[in-house]
């Protein structure tokens, strides 16, 4: 969790209880709606589309895939050789995300509300946005996978979510 405070510990309790049927649990902010507090909407527009791009690209069922409120199980943790792990920032939480699934951990989301920090500024750079860019490319599903998901663009994303993985909601 970030040490800002932008996280509530109100919500470490749910996640408790959430890994005990999943791996990695990730304290989605867009799960159920956008709750983010305190963001310009130029942030928020990006913070979404990347996360979308990322859920398109990777073929999986994460609305949250930047998120940085986790619990992550031990078993997962060992069998990930985080010495190969070589990506920082947003890239990180893509990359452990990936590896989770790879790895046929459980994976689940729990909304969460996310609020803008009162100190401090964010480390976004373009470095840290190009790096999320070329690993989701590197960590890219099948191309006929891709393009089948595409089809869930003009219909209701939760019905496929729904499908692939259980949802923890709150």
């Amino acid at each position: 969790m970030d040490a800002d405070f932008s996280h509530d510990v109100r919500y470490l309790s749910d996640f408790l209880a959430a890994t005990s049927s999943a791996d990695l649990v990730i304290g989605s902010r867009y799960i159920n709606g956008v709750r983010v507090e305190g963001w310009r909407f130029r942030r928020l527009l990006l913070s979404k589309l990347a996360n979308m791009y990322v859920s398109y690209i990777m073929v999986r069922p994460v609305w949250d895939f930047t998120a940085g409120f986790r619990c992550y199980r031990r078993q997962l943790l060992e069998a990930i050789n985080l010495n190969e792990v070589k990506s920082d920032g947003y890239a990180f939480q893509i990359e452990m995300t990936y590896l989770a699934f790879k790895h046929g951990f459980q994976v689940v989301e729990i909304p969460i509300i996310f609020k803008e920090r009162k100190h401090g500024a964010s480390k976004i750079s373009r470095r840290v946005v190009w790096e999320a860019l070329w690993l989701t490319l590197r960590c890219r599903a099948p191309l006929v996978e891709i393009f089948k998901h595409l089809a869930f663009v003009f219909k209701d994303y939760n019905e496929w979510v729904d499908t692939q993985q259980p949802r923890v909601d709150k």
